[in-house]
């Protein structure tokens, strides 16, 4: 029988499991749980017979595929696929997803949520400013993007792109004024929202000379991956610039720093908490097992990510 491992070192919640299970025995399948587990040897123990797993933030590199003999196809249940070594995947011959869209809502949710505990000047009591007409600048309009476009609507922002890689049209469709450069973006918005993925060519990418660019009052919102931000010259432009703040979701490995120069202008979540609702728990862990079971019984790979 085809078993599917669901390694989660933070567990998913019991709905989201039960959903799970679900979709996975009314496939005919059999589904197995390692949930908190504390050491990479309970991993490697438990993947050695899994023809398929489901993880969260859980590392696969080429020693978890090396213990899997029989693996298929690993999921992701989220949008980030950073934790997945996808040229050993394709070595092992595993096919590699995510669940992309899932999580969305929720991450638009906090980063909106960031936004406005930012200019009320962290609930301290003084006076702050209004989101309402102001210029959100989205970088990446993925289905996160889209998600904070519309909420950023709902409050009456001024809404702005930039994404190299979605065409003008499509944005212009979502009733968002496209950027023609990042630097456009950076230039004519003072909130930039991040939600770009942590790649050779993003790592480090928002840095002094681009987020110097930002108008008076800036805020920099970031719910995507801490290794996009030049932390080094981030915080001498803060230095420099006492408009300028910066919230974010993922904290940075400069934290301290960040805090003890800048505790009214600079805040950060104790873990990543984009993805941390119920319902996006749920919808994850529930599309990631659908997602195996089209793929080992039709052979879809709609959201492979390896080749």
């Amino acid at each position: 029988m085809t078993k599917v491992l669901v390694a989660t070192e933070k567990p998913f919640a019991k709905v989201a499991v039960d959903g799970i299970k679900k979709v996975v025995e009314e496939a005919g399948f059999d589904l197995a749980l390692l949930e908190k587990y504390t050491a990479k040897a309970e991993l490697l123990a438990a993947v050695a017979d899994a023809d398929a797993l489901i993880i969260r933030s859980d590392i696969v590199d080429a020693e978890v595929l090396d213990a899997a003999k029989q693996l298929k196809i690993v999921v992701r249940a989220g949008a980030g696929f950073d934790n997945i070594d996808l040229a050993a995947a394709t070595a092992h011959n595993v096919c590699a997803m995510n669940t992309p869209g899932q999580n969305a809502n929720a991450v638009a949710e906090l980063a909106l949520g960031l936004m406005v505990y930012c200019v009320r000047n962290m609930y301290n009591g003084t006076s702050g400013t209004e989101l309402m007409g102001k210029k959100l600048g989205i970088h990446a309009f993925g289905n996160v993007g889209r998600n904070v476009a519309r909420v950023a609507k709902g409050f009456g922002m001024e809404v702005y792109a930039y994404d190299a890689f979605c065409p003008k049209e499509a944005i212009e469709a979502a009733g968002v004024k496209a950027c023609s450069s990042v630097e456009e973006l950076y230039s004519t918005c003072q909130f930039i929202s991040l939600h770009i993925p942590a790649t050779a060519e993003t790592k480090n990418s928002i840095n002094k000379a681009l987020v110097s660019k930002m108008p008076k009052g800036a805020v920099l919102i970031n719910t995507a991956r801490k290794e996009v931000i030049n932390e080094a010259e981030l915080l001498a432009l803060m230095a420099e610039r006492e408009d300028l703040r910066y919230v974010t979701d993922i904290m940075p490995a400069a934290d301290a720093d960040f805090k003890a120069q800048f505790p009214t202008r600079y805040f950060s979540t104790p873990k990543k908490m984009g993805a941390q609702t119920a319902e996006a728990n749920i919808n994850a862990g529930i599309a990631a097992a659908k997602q195996i079971v089209d793929y080992i019984k039709n052979g879809n790979e709609k959201f492979r990510l390896n080749k």
